[in-house]
C-alpha cells in the first residue's frame, strides 16, 4: 500500500539522479533507482524559457535501519523537489 504526500524535500543528486534527501527532518540514502520518467506540463503552463518538465524517480532508499521506497519528483519550471509517494513501510 502507498500513501501520497506532496512534502517539499531537500535532494542531492549525482549526474542527475538523486542520492540523498532530506524528509521530516530525517536524511535518506538511495540505494536503487527502480523507475525514471518525464512528464511534460500542460501547454498552457509552460513558459518560453523553461520546457517544465517534471522528472520522476521511484527509488528504493533507507534512514538508519529503515528502508521503503519512495517516489521523487523534481519540476524544471520552479526547480523544486517533493516527496510524492512512499510505499509500504515509511513512517506515516
Amino acid at each position: 500500500m502507498s500513501r501520497l504526500y506532496g512534502d517539499p524535500v531537500e535532494v542531492w543528486t549525482r549526474e542527475g539522479r538523486p542520492v540523498q534527501f532530506v524528509w521530516r527532518d530525517r536524511l535518506y540514502t538511495v540505494h536503487r533507482v527502480l523507475d525514471h520518467w518525464v512528464v511534460a506540463r500542460e501547454w498552457w503552463k509552460i513558459s518560453e524559457t523553461d520546457p517544465g518538465e517534471r522528472r520522476f524517480w521511484r527509488a528504493e532508499a533507507a534512514t538508519g535501519g529503515r528502508a521503503g521506497t519512495y517516489e521523487l519528483r523534481f519540476d524544471t519550471a520552479g526547480a523544486d523537489w517533493l516527496l510524492v509517494r512512499a510505499w509500504d513501510d515509511a513512517p506515516p
